[in-house]
């Protein structure tokens, strides 16, 4: 198996969601990501190349990525988990939107004023069959929310905590 972590628009592969990944699935493949999104895909694409089994970790504008690499690649991937995810930018990208079928687990806040909740949940049931959608009292970041998901459940093994 595959982990990926994918950070957010303005944020890099040495935040806090990256050192906690870092610490705790040594083996995790954290990229960086510059540029338009376009950019962004073919460097992923890149970067998963050859790889099946995969699980997505996307945060925020990485949440967006990962949806499309999934929607793009379904067979090779085995679940994906969510972030605060830009799903809300799906049907303003170019690229062919598909629903999924496989596991998708969604953590989002109700006191996100970056991609409010409510332009997110209706596009998540749209193209996500088999989807877990956590509202959880908490901000974009998820900072209280972030550090207490069962990474384990989701994941794998791997945990050294």
């Amino acid at each position: 198996m595959i982990r990926i972590f994918i950070h957010g628009l303005e944020s890099d592969n040495k935040g806090i969601k990256s050192i906690f990944f870092r610490e705790h699935y040594p083996d995790m493949i954290i990229p960086h990501f510059v540029g338009e999104l376009s950019e962004r895909m073919k460097r992923l694409e890149e970067v998963l190349s050859g790889h099946t089994n995969i699980r997505l970790v996307g945060s925020s504008f990485g949440g967006l990525m990962a949806s499309i690499f999934t929607m793009e690649n379904e067979p090779r991937v085995d679940r994906l988990i969510l972030l605060a995810p830009a799903i809300n930018m799906l049907e303003l990208s170019d690229y062919r939107l598909r629903e999924i079928s496989i596991p998708v687990l969604i953590y989002h806040g109700t006191k996100d004023d970056v991609i409010p909740l409510k332009a997110v949940e209706p596009i998540a049931k749209k193209y996500f069959r088999n989807l877990t959608f956590n509202k959880v009292e908490d901000d974009h970041f998820l900072r209280n929310t972030f550090p207490n998901i069962d990474w384990k459940k989701h994941l794998g093994s791997g945990l050294h905590i």
